[in-house]
């Protein structure tokens, strides 16, 4: 087995996306692919993808390329994708229904086997083939399926009680949509997905495009 070699975390944020990218590029039959393209795919330049790749291994070809079967493995393996992982979803809402239908979670090798809310509307409904149960169940079947991961999805005013929950039943992994920073054990990893922050990020990005083109007419018009 491949050792997994502490990497610098915005390498590591770089892998999945290069990953998703060769998987495309085997669906179309390219049989190599160029760090230029996965460059391009990240929006990093060429050089900063082999320094990426250099940390699981020499898989490249000087003036040829990677392998895409071989890249795809390889990615596979590093990150851990050829494992199966169960998770639970806490948070029954929106969110947490459409992070339940998703599809594309199965080719990364996690399967979630239920969802989990204190209202009674939701409690023994169904979503996506998942039964939603009581909270007052969690820990139970948590520790009967041995899942790890648990998916929070949950109002922030609720995000630590349900969070302490979580790491009562045994949850090593949790990934956080709430808007709040989570107070956990040294060995539960927390990860934050702040929609509100990504959007704020967009949006700044909007303005910029537009104040630039109002500023490119103003000059066009001189």
């Amino acid at each position: 087995m491949r050792r997994r070699a502490r990497i610098p975390k915005p390498c590591l944020a770089r892998l999945p996306v290069y990953y998703r990218r060769v998987l495309r590029a085997l669906e179309e039959g390219k049989k190599v692919i160029s760090s230029q393209e996965l460059g391009q795919a990240a929006g990093v330049p060429a050089a900063q993808v082999r320094k990426d790749l250099s940390h699981i291994g020499e898989l490249g070809r000087a003036g040829i390329g990677y392998e895409t079967q071989m890249l795809a493995a390889t990615l596979q393996e590093f990150l851990g994708l050829t494992n199966d992982k169960e998770a639970i979803i806490v948070g029954a809402g929106n969110l947490g229904r459409a992070l339940a239908a998703y599809p594309g979670f199965e080719r990364y090798g996690l399967r979630i086997v239920a969802l989990f809310d204190h209202n009674p509307n939701k409690i023994g409904t169904t979503i996506a083939g998942k039964k939603v149960y009581p909270l007052e169940k969690m820990e139970e079947l948590v520790r009967q399926w041995n899942v790890q991961i648990g998916i929070l999805t949950v109002p922030s005013s609720q995000a630590q009680a349900v969070a302490d929950l979580m790491v009562q039943a045994g949850i090593e992994v949790i990934w956080n949509f709430a808007p709040f920073c989570l107070q956990v054990p040294p060995h539960v990893l927390v990860e934050n997905e702040d929609l509100a922050a990504r959007l704020a990020t967009i949006s700044y990005h909007i303005a910029r495009r537009r104040a630039l083109s109002q500023l490119s007419g103003v000059q066009s018009s001189d």
